[in-house]
């Protein structure tokens, strides 16, 4: 190609040195011998540095819910850029902040309506769980201080997350670090009582009573919060039994514990409700978000926060006093805000945080996810909302190494999807349509065959 056809297709004629960036999350020596470079996006789709269109599988990072290059998006952030850049969060606000906070507001489950900015899922949680220790503080009950996480649970990739946390690889190298004070559930997942549901399996919702045990242990005298993810994502896509968060709820209730839904992955449409609390009617004390509350335009999260709580902490404290010793230099970042904004009037007028539900989408996607049972290499497959996982039999002696191969190989045929372990885990835009689902399948269905 001459130089105006490599601009037409989205290549680029030469790629950047990679020395020097040590990426997260990735083999960098493995990547920078094979770079997979995305050069631009619009809608369903990236394009590739060599050119090629590739369908995006995965919301980006379960991420993008409304598609990609939004214009409306753009506009707003490059508006907000050039009113005011930044503006100081402490002791002092901006319109934009308020206005985001109570378009929020509006789609929270009832009596969640008050609302924390952070700027990650990881500060999201670290923010919840103080957010838990100072109400119980602040109500006189200082001394609950232990957390309950739960086996195979991510909570990002701060210390507070990764103590709560529950995979393994994350907390081995920091094990020393960790939070004190800080038990785990078993996780819900059952190979033998739950491979192929679709949906919520029937098995399992007696897991939750285990926490009848960590409660006798610690005393609930001395526990703080009890945090999940509604369905388990990062880990390879864990759906919960029917009844389980419904137990946890009785038993946080009975012993004054707050329980925290972990949301980042399932909020703002994924299960075709605003949240997973909706979707499960379990409502939480605490919610944590990031991700798709803007889109992924400009790195933001969100923290929500049962109305008791907020006024227990800021009406327990003197006037003048600040209430609550923690924020972030970026909370409520203006051009984070004119995002959420955007996205959120996006969300609503678009009706994608329920398309899901209401188009039938969320059915296709089940159907045709479970039609690749036959498939090769299939050990398992699981499913809710807008959200697929594809378990494949491991090699022996290298674990992972089977789902890393389908992964290159559908990026390579055009499709991008996710792994950890030896799950294949999908979770595309809110806005895709079935053509694409199709496609997705089919991809996924001739690569296991070319895999050993």
């Amino acid at each position: 190609m001459d130089q105006a056809e490599l601009q037409r297709s989205g290549a680029i004629a030469e790629l950047p040195s990679m020395e020097q960036l040590w990426m997260p999350f990735t083999a960098n020596r493995q990547f920078k011998a094979a770079p997979r470079l995305l050069v631009s996006a619009q809608g369903m789709y990236y394009r590739a540095h060599d050119g090629r269109q590739i369908l995006d599988g995965t919301a980006g990072l379960w991420c993008v819910n409304a598609g990609h290059g939004r214009p409306e998006i753009s506009a707003a952030i490059a508006h907000q850029a050039q009113e005011m850049d930044y503006a100081p969060p402490f002791q002092m606000g901006h319109p934009v902040q308020f206005e985001a906070a109570n378009l929020l507001a509006e789609i929270a489950p009832a009596d969640l309506k008050k609302v924390f900015f952070t700027n990650s899922g990881s500060e999201s949680v670290d923010s919840a769980l103080k957010i838990a220790l100072a109400y119980h503080r602040a109500r006189g009950d200082g001394t609950r201080t232990v957390f309950i996480g739960r086996e195979r649970g991510y909570h990002g990739v701060g210390f507070g997350g990764i103590s709560v946390g529950g995979m393994v690889a994350n907390r081995k190298v920091f094990r020393g670090s960790l939070l004190p004070n800080v038990d785990h559930l078993p996780h819900t997942y059952s190979a033998e009582h739950q491979a192929f549901t679709r949906g919520e399996p029937a098995w399992g919702a007696h897991l939750a009573d285990d926490l009848e045990r960590i409660v006798a242990l610690h005393d609930a005298s001395n526990i703080a919060a009890v945090i999940v993810e509604p369905v388990a994502g990062s880990t390879g896509v864990l759906v919960p039994p029917k009844g389980y968060l419904e137990r946890l709820r009785s038993i946080c209730d009975k012993y004054g514990i707050l329980l925290i839904f972990d949301e980042v992955i399932t909020g703002y449409g994924r299960l075709g409700t605003p949240f997973a609390a909706q979707y499960f009617n379990v409502t939480p004390d605490i919610i944590t978000t990031a991700k798709a509350v803007n889109n992924a335009a400009v790195p933001l999260g969100a923290v929500f926060v049962r109305n008791g709580i907020y006024d227990t902490v800021v009406n327990g404290s003197p006037d003048g006093a600040v209430e609550f010793f923690h924020g972030y230099t970026y909370s409520g970042h203006p051009l984070a805000m004119a995002a959420a904004v955007a996205t959120q009037q996006i969300y609503t007028r678009e009706k994608l945080l329920t398309r899901v539900r209401d188009e039938g989408i969320g059915q296709y996607w089940q159907e045709a996810l479970h039609a690749l049972s036959d498939a090769r290499h299939v050990k398992d497959l699981r499913n809710i909302g807008l959200i697929g996982g594809i378990e494949l039999d491991s090699r022996a002696g290298a674990v992972g190494r089977r789902a890393f191969e389908a992964f290159v190989g559908c990026y390579a045929r055009g499709v991008l999807v996710r792994y950890t372990g030896d799950t294949i885990a999908l979770s595309p835009p809110l806005i895709i349509e079935r053509g694409q689902i199709d496609q997705i399948m089919s991809t996924i269905r001739d690569v296991l065959r070319t895999i050993a």
